[in-house]
Parts: structure tokens; sequence; C-alpha cells
């Protein structure tokens, strides 16, 4: 690359990083190859050690795009519900940290006007600091990072480190990951089950089939998801849309609700001698036991 193709590159990177909001800038380049040598040829390869054509030098920055995939409709109305029903919702993704977060906001994961932090190239007591200020209520962790953390030994007070990272990383009300593996992902499951967590977990790829398999409930995509995804899942998500899932979410805390009302009547029912002079409330609901009689028969 020449010296002006490369200060165009690094001018687009710093673009990306500061202007973009969930949004993937590329940058583009042409070379101009010999017709009478390449007209036939299927170009592959991305390096210079594996391309079937010259990459090094002749190139000339062309310009750029912006691309995003944005939210499906209903997105963020169903990520209100999850929170205003106690569900934590968390996103795992392998996008870079910065489209992580912006998305994360869009959509209601991280608040927008929470203030957040990305944890990306800090180490050691810096990670530590970081994780320790009460003012930022939101973190995007980069899989790099967590490589890092979950790796060491233990602190001065004799405590394991990966615990102590975890347990400072799930305690900020918003959380996100980005650049994950997959075995990232399944030790993410694990450390929200280690603390209590009921986890539900959404994957379409091979990749996320053991953090379907190791998830209380694993929900696989119907339209995009693999075969290996949806054996590894208890329930298949037959259109893909996160917003199905809190409907039955909703759909099953009624039925739940239900079965509760039908043990409190069958109670009432034993170890009542005169149904007629006693009542029960029953979601908010005063009855006479005679009366629910009735309206059961």
């Amino acid at each position: 690359l020449s010296p002006v193709c490369l200060g165009s590159l690094r001018r687009a990177a710093s673009i990306n990083a500061e202007y973009m909001g969930g949004e993937r800038v590329l940058g583009f380049c042409m070379a101009l190859l010999p017709k009478e040598k390449f007209s036939t040829v299927e170009f592959d390869g991305d390096n210079a050690d594996n391309c079937n054509f010259p990459m090094n030098g002749g190139l000339s920055y062309i310009g750029m795009i912006s691309m995003i995939d944005p939210p499906r409709p209903g997105v963020p109305e169903a990520v209100a519900s999850c929170q205003q029903a106690g569900i934590r919702v968390i996103m795992v993704t392998g996008d870079h940290p910065l489209t992580a977060q912006a998305i994360a906001k869009k959509v209601g994961i991280i608040h927008p006007d929470a203030n957040s932090i990305i944890l990306q190239e800090q180490r050691g007591e810096e990670v530590e600091k970081a994780l320790n200020d009460e003012a930022q209520t939101a973190v995007v962790v980069h899989g790099t990072v967590l490589e890092r953390e979950i790796a060491v030994g233990k602190d001065i007070e004799g405590q394991n480190k990966a615990t102590t990272f975890w347990n400072k990383v799930l305690a900020k009300k918003y959380v996100s990951f980005a650049r994950t593996s997959p075995a990232q992902k399944l030790l993410i499951v694990n450390a929200c089950q280690e603390r209590g967590g009921i986890v539900a977990v959404t994957g379409d790829g091979v990749n996320d089939s053991p953090a379907l398999k190791k998830a209380d409930i694993g929900v696989a995509m119907g339209i995009t998801g693999t075969d290996v995804s949806k054996d590894a899942a208890d329930m298949i998500l037959l259109d893909d849309n996160f917003a199905s899932i809190v409907k039955g979410v909703e759909e099953g805390r009624i039925i739940f609700d239900n079965l509760k009302e039908v043990d409190c009547l069958y109670s009432v029912f034993k170890y009542t001698r005169n149904p007629s002079v006693y009542s029960v409330c029953c979601s908010g609901h005063a009855f006479t036991a005679t009366d629910t009689a009735n309206s059961l028969c």
C-alpha cells in the first residue's frame, strides 16, 4: 500500500471508531491487472500469502461504505417487556464492541442514557478499576479481555480472580459481550447459572450448540438455524423473532398463575367444612367457595 492509501485507511478506521452508530464502515481499494493474464482467473484469497493475484503494492483507495443490520421491529418493546418482568437480557455477539454497544442501546439492552464502558485494551488493574467504578452502570466486554481475566490465578486475598471478575461484571445493571468465541459463550452461560440464574440461550449456528445444550432452556432459530443447533436446543423458534420468546413467556406465566389458582381452590375445598362461610382470594379477586364451585360446574 502506498503512503497515501495507508493514510486513507487510517482515516477510515478513525471514522469507524468515532462516528459509527452500530454501523460497520469498510474501505475499498482497487488494482489494475494485466487483462491477458487475469481475464479468466477466479480471484481467491484474503491476504498476501494466499491470494492468487498481486497484493503487494499497486492498490489505490477508492472509497468507503457504511452497513448496518437493523434490529427487527418490536425487539426494543420485547426487551423492555422482559426487563419489566424481571428477566435480564444479556447480548453475546461476535461483532465489534462499538457495534455491540450501539445495537444494545438501540434495542434497550443497555439504557441509552447509561454510562457504559468498553473493556477491550485494558489489563489487570485497569480492568478492576473500570469494574469498580459505580458510575459505570453498563459494560461491554471484549472476548480477549474475557480470556485474559478468567485465565489468571488468585488475588491478594486468595480469592479466585476469575470468580471476582464474573461477580463484578454480572453485578453491572447492563452487560454485553463482544467478539466472543463459542467456548466463551459456554463460560458466560455457566457463570450466570453459578450465580443462581435460570438461563435461556438463543442461537442458530453449529458453534452455538454447546451453549444451547448447557442452558436451562436452549432456543434455536427455526429459519436460519442449523440442524446441529436445533438438535441441541429445547425449543425451536419458528419465526426467528426475539419478540416471540416474550409472548411465550407471557403465556407460560398465565398458565402458571392459573395452576396456582386451581391449587388454592383445591385447598379451600379440602380443608373447609362449610364452603359458603369462607372466601378465597385468587389473583386479587375474592369469591365465596360456593360461588366458585358453581362457576366451575
